[in-house]
């Protein structure tokens, strides 16, 4: 988990460590309201949950983008917002509410999306909290038209602003999610561990990786063990764990195939020995998760990590996607010694292409496919330094076989509840109460 001296840890990491030292997962749901009084209800919920978990605060879109005015005057006039506006609502009023939870061991983490994050960390670090999540790749290309140069400045600056101010600070490198769904796993784990080195070059010892679960159990093991191994040789002396996400595509829409697949997720963390879990609720597909969905989704992926069988699962597979990882970071990093520079240079020059990205400064010429055995793999990979095999008599990838691809999880999952008819088409009330 860590190199050879453990750097201090405050308190997120501090309880993640403390559960994985204990063999137990901890349990994570997103989880954002605009009032400090239902925010604070929401994470006292999460706190009282039968499972390990830490807390947090998901941001507003207004804050996001750093258009903090309008975020006051939604406040000043009642109007709904989809997040916590922590920069509006000013440290003192943040920090009121986190003290209401009376609990200073709970575990809190901001979440937000912002390829600008400065004011976030300011405002969050003046709050008295110390872990978020985001990077210069991962938190621009998906999320915005922001030139990614100006991301990686902002980055470098918001990582040392977090670290001078925050003692053991922790960052999650949200690289391992890019577009949640139809990216090779070669290139999520090569993202995430090249944004763990930019943190460490900017000042912080404390970090995760990220990784989305994506199409394919035994991919998905291969994916983490490697993302596991290329960060014991890359982040020495920095304390880490990785972080795995519940599938972010498109989800099952009956409560028995959602539920399904969440507690897969939590299967393949504990097989794997992924420290945290971020968790998705069975109303994905159909309406924002209430405070009890996700409390009830946070219990169940607790409940099947604990009973987890490893060999009841499949192995991993062996497909070389550790060489393919590994190829791609040393071909980033061998472009210039400081990493930020580095990554700007490899995605001008296609050797970091995102399938299916549309930003402006993402080359757009890899491309990927769901293959029979359900495993992505690379259709075109551009100028990276990848293979790709396109299967025998493959052609363009049309609309329709992409949109098929899109749902290759949601039937996987939905299809045996509805042949034995037991499946929902929609939820109508909260699977539990609060």
């Amino acid at each position: 988990m860590t190199g050879t001296a453990v750097p201090r840890q405050g308190r997120f990491a501090g309880a993640v460590a403390a559960a994985a030292a204990r063999g137990v997962l901890v349990v994570q749901p997103r989880m954002g309201m605009p009032l400090p009084a239902d925010m604070r209800a929401g994470l006292a919920a999460v706190r009282r949950a039968r499972a390990a978990t830490v807390g947090t605060i998901t941001l507003d879109s207004y804050t996001r983008v750093g258009d903090h005015a309008s975020a006051r005057k939604a406040l000043a006039e009642g109007s709904d917002l989809n997040g916590f506006p922590i920069v509006a609502h000013g440290a003192e009023e943040t920090r009121r509410m986190i003290d209401a939870l009376d609990d200073p061991q709970f575990a809190i983490q901001v979440r937000h999306g912002s390829p600008l994050p400065l004011g976030i960390v300011e405002a969050l670090a003046d709050a008295g909290l110390d872990a978020t999540e985001g990077g210069p790749v991962s938190y621009c290309l998906p999320y915005s038209r922001t030139p990614l140069r100006d991301a990686v400045d902002a980055w470098a600056r918001s990582c040392e602003v977090l670290a001078e101010r925050v003692p053991g600070a922790h960052l999650e490198s949200f690289g391992g999610c890019m577009l949640g769904q139809m990216c090779p796993p070669g290139l999520l784990v090569a993202i995430s561990v090249l944004e763990g080195i930019f943190f460490r070059r900017h000042g912080l010892t404390s970090v995760s990786l990220s990784y989305a679960q994506q199409t394919s159990f035994p991919q998905d093991r291969e994916a983490l063990a490697a993302m596991r191994r290329l960060a014991s040789e890359y982040l020495d002396g920095v304390a880490w764990h990785v972080v795995l996400y519940t599938y972010m595509g498109v989800f099952p829409q009956t409560e028995a195939g959602a539920m399904e697949l969440l507690r897969s997720s939590a299967v393949l963390a504990q097989v794997t020995g992924t420290e945290r879990l971020i968790v998705k609720t069975a109303a994905e597909a159909f309406r924002i998760p209430t405070v009890a969905d996700n409390v009830y989704a946070l219990e169940e992926a607790a409940g099947a990590a604990r009973g987890a069988d490893p060999t009841t699962v499949p192995e991993a597979d062996d497909s070389g996607l550790y060489e393919e990882a590994r190829t791609l970071v040393e071909s980033v990093l061998e472009l210039d010694p400081d990493v930020g520079r580095a990554l700007l240079k490899a995605f001008s020059r296609g050797l970091l292409d995102v399938p299916f990205c549309l930003h402006a400064d993402n080359a757009g010429k890899s491309r990927a496919y769901v293959d029979r055995g359900g495993r992505l793999q690379w259709l075109s990979a551009g100028s990276m330094p990848v293979r790709a095999v396109a299967p025998a008599g493959a052609g363009r990838l049309t609309a329709d076989g992409f949109l098929t691809m899109l749902s290759h999880v949601q039937r996987r999952f939905d299809g045996p509840v509805l042949e034995r008819g037991r499946g929902r088409s929609g939820l109508t009330s909260s699977p539990s109460k609060v």
